[in-house]
């Protein structure tokens, strides 16, 4: 089995590579007819396909939602490949108090821990809902982290606020890793790349990062080559993907950039290219 790059996460081992869920589970950032597709597209042999190259790759930890397709599809894999899955769950939980019991923080991070969850991140619309610019703080985020503590769960903080990751770091919240949006081409950020990245840098914790190819709006050398680029070795890349060929391609790509090499890969192959070919 190949071995990806690895850091180490509140004691855990960990792939510098994370598998998304975005494209398992609908998520498109493109159109509600997008979202559709892949809804409709990906079924519980299509995903587990899909974590299994990852798996034999090396990269056994996925990131998303604790929801049954993406439960049964991580049992599959394991199956086929005869190893564990670390499981990163983001739910959103009800910090109003005005929602149903199920999204109630107890009963989320309840179910997070029935789903063998290994870190437990409230999501990004819990998160930033707590994050009070005025006083530079995230108020009442180790209500939550004790509450994953308790149920033997490690902490880490998802936001899309470029704020959060120096606000948590101020005030000592008990986290041992954040998620944070990172781009070449600053799709979703509230501030400019080069910010971004600098507060990357400086975070006294490990970074997930996510979206490298923008929802798709880059191509992967070029999403992939700046994110490798530009991160600090202990922290990691969560990309999603929608079929095995996809997964092995970033994959591969990856493995070419992180070793300083030019990666080289079939290249799309259309009529308009064919004055290109030697």
């Amino acid at each position: 089995m190949n071995s990806f790059p690895r850091t180490t996460v509140g004691e855990v081992s960990m792939p510098r590579m994370i598998v998304g869920t975005n494209w398992f589970l609908g998520y498109s950032h493109t159109s509600h007819a997008q979202d559709t597709f892949i809804k409709t597209y990906q079924t519980r042999e299509n995903i587990a396909d899909i974590l299994t190259v990852f798996m034999k790759a090396g990269i056994d930890a996925v990131m998303g939602m604790p929801v049954p397709i993406m439960c049964q599809a991580i049992e599959d894999a394991e199956q086929r490949v005869g190893r564990e899955m670390i499981r990163i769950w983001t739910p959103d939980l009800d910090v109003w108090g005005d929602g149903p019991p199920e999204r109630h923080p107890a009963a989320r991070l309840d179910l997070c821990q029935k789903m063998q969850g290994t870190f437990c991140f409230p999501h990004q619309c819990t998160t930033d809902a707590l994050v009070d610019k005025r006083a530079k703080a995230i108020r009442d985020i180790d209500i939550y982290t004790k509450m994953i503590r308790e149920r033997g769960m490690i902490p880490g903080l998802s936001t899309h606020m470029p704020e959060s990751v120096p606000y948590a770091d101020a005030q000592g919240a008990d986290v041992e890793t954040y998620i944070q949006i990172y781009n070449a081409a600053g799709f979703l950020m509230q501030v400019e790349v080069d910010w971004v990245m600098n507060i990357i840098r400086n975070a006294r914790k490990p970074v997930m990062t996510i979206k490298p190819l923008a929802a798709g709006r880059l191509m992967p050398v070029v999403g992939l080559a700046f994110v490798w680029s530009t991160l600090r070795d202990q922290d990691m890349v969560t990309i999603g993907t929608t079929t095995p060929d996809e997964a092995r391609e970033v994959i591969d790509i990856s493995c070419d950039l992180l070793s300083r090499r030019v990666p080289e890969y079939e290249l799309q192959s259309t009529r308009s290219k064919a004055s290109l070919k030697r």
